[in-house]
């Protein structure tokens, strides 16, 4: 009974202190009548409790209020901004984890979408596109065509994909990726890890269509020889084919990807200069280059193509190459007419600026800061090689506009980064396209296309 007693007591104390702090427990009342309560207790801490959630709201209604005020170029600046605050957060995880959030997020649309216009002298026209900028984003980022939307919302020119080998594969052993957040630079011997050809078709496809529904009320002017945007939409997407690591065909291997994919594709790539896959850069020899690209062009040129014709057929090469390397890549692309070059993949070597740093001993393709002067070396070399008649893309090592404008004075009519995205995220996009535009006005340049090959001349 004693025991039943206690338990009301404190149920009714706790309902005192806790619910209903006017409320008096009966034990306190005699005759049934009930005093007067005491007023209740306000605590120092509760008072300011109080006023620091009411500022807080109050803050947020004003700036909520000013926000609605803000012209859309400002507020889209801020988002883009804002973005530099996670950084560190990302900088702390496994490079490889924070590689899958980067593109979960990207593919769920938790990154900020650009509804600035591109100043018009950075639009051009390639391949019978038109690309409302000539920055983007390379391939190795989104290997599973994941985020396609959400990557070109960021606002880059284009965005390829990849690479995409036939039969899913995992790659090679982790760990794979290591940073050298000092030097701006990651290690890669990732091995071309795919969900194969049918997923990337499958999610290639849906993607396609909605963007064609999204698109269908608007079309270029009657008679305009250029298409505003890519197939799908705005922006134009480009697919980054590779072989399986056991595969004993390599052009069997890229025949199946052009007959699969090229249908969703602005631009198609073959990657022969990767250096984490046993074999693969073989192929950029003469003769081996000469036979790959012939078998690959003729799959594309027997399928069924509409007035816009098939997407245009790239290869990607190293940097590690020879001069005779070079001549050889050269004549292959003039000769089969070839579409363009992109120069180049990552590096086996490790210049000097990396060699004490521990990390620098891992087996794999180096990229970032260290490789922009010996892959810009080798863009304009290829440039003078093609005589300028062949588009060539600008990648490795870009982390500023100046840097991608260099890469244009050597012969890059379009550009493409990664490794500096992944340290910068959004943020250096706009940064990237507005210093490129300043760039050229300082030089008293137009257009992207007078640019062009400027210190080759």
């Amino acid at each position: 009974m004693k025991q039943r007693v206690g338990f009301a007591l404190i149920r009714e104390s706790l309902y005192h202190k806790l619910i209903k702090p006017n409320y008096v427990p009966r034990h306190y009342c005699t005759n049934n009548v009930l005093p007067t309560p005491p007023p209740p207790k306000v605590h120092h801490s509760s008072k300011k409790g109080r006023l620091l959630t009411g500022a807080t709201i109050g803050l947020l209604i004003a700036g909520g209020a000013y926000a609605s005020t803000v012209d859309e170029a400002t507020l889209c600046g801020w988002l883009f901004s804002a973005t530099t605050l996670v950084n560190p957060f990302f900088a702390y995880l496994d490079p490889e984890v924070a590689h899958r959030l980067a593109v979960s997020a990207a593919a769920r649309g938790w990154v900020p979408r650009e509804k600035r216009p591109d100043l018009p002298i950075l639009g051009l026209d390639v391949w019978g596109r038109r690309f409302s900028n000539p920055v983007g984003l390379a391939a190795g980022f989104d290997k599973n065509a994941e985020a396609v939307e959400g990557l070109l919302g960021l606002g880059f020119g284009f965005v390829e994909v990849g690479s995409v080998t036939p039969i899913p594969q995992e790659g090679n052993p982790k760990p794979r990726i290591f940073r050298l957040p000092n030097e701006g630079a990651i290690i890669n011997r990732c091995g071309f890890n795919s969900e194969g050809i049918v997923a990337v078709a499958k999610r290639l496809g849906a993607q396609h269509g909605k963007r064609k529904m999204e698109t269908s009320s608007t079309s270029s002017p009657a008679g305009d020889e250029v298409k505003h945007g890519g197939k799908g939409g705005p922006g134009i997407l480009g697919v980054n084919l590779g072989k399986n690591k056991t595969s004993e065909d390599a052009a069997a291997d890229y025949v199946q990807g052009v007959h699969t994919l090229s249908q969703y594709a602005d631009y198609l790539v073959i990657n022969i200069s990767s250096p984490n896959t046993p074999g693969l850069r073989q192929l950029q020899g003469r003769k081996q280059l000469k036979d790959l690209v012939k078998k690959v062009q003729a799959a594309r040129d027997e399928m069924q193509w509409g007035e816009e014709g098939p997407p245009p057929l790239l290869v990607k090469i190293a940097p590690d190459l020879s001069k005779q390397d070079l001549e050889d890549i050269a004549a292959v692309a003039l000769a089969l007419h070839v579409d363009g070059l992109i120069i180049s993949n990552t590096t086996i070597q490790r210049p000097d600026s990396i060699s004490q740093n521990p990390v620098a001993q891992e087996t794999g393709g180096l990229s970032g800061k260290p490789l922009f002067n010996m892959s810009t070396n080798i863009l304009k070399e290829m440039y003078l090689l093609t005589k300028g008649r062949i588009p060539l893309i600008g990648c490795g090592g870009i982390s500023s506009g100046e840097d991608a404008y260099k890469k244009i004075r050597a012969g890059a009519t379009l550009v493409q980064f990664y490794t500096a995205f992944g340290y910068g995220g959004p943020a250096l996009i706009p940064d990237i396209k507005a210093e490129l535009a300043r760039c050229l006005e300082k030089d008293g340049y137009k257009s992207i296309h007078e640019a062009v090959g400027a210190d080759c001349r």
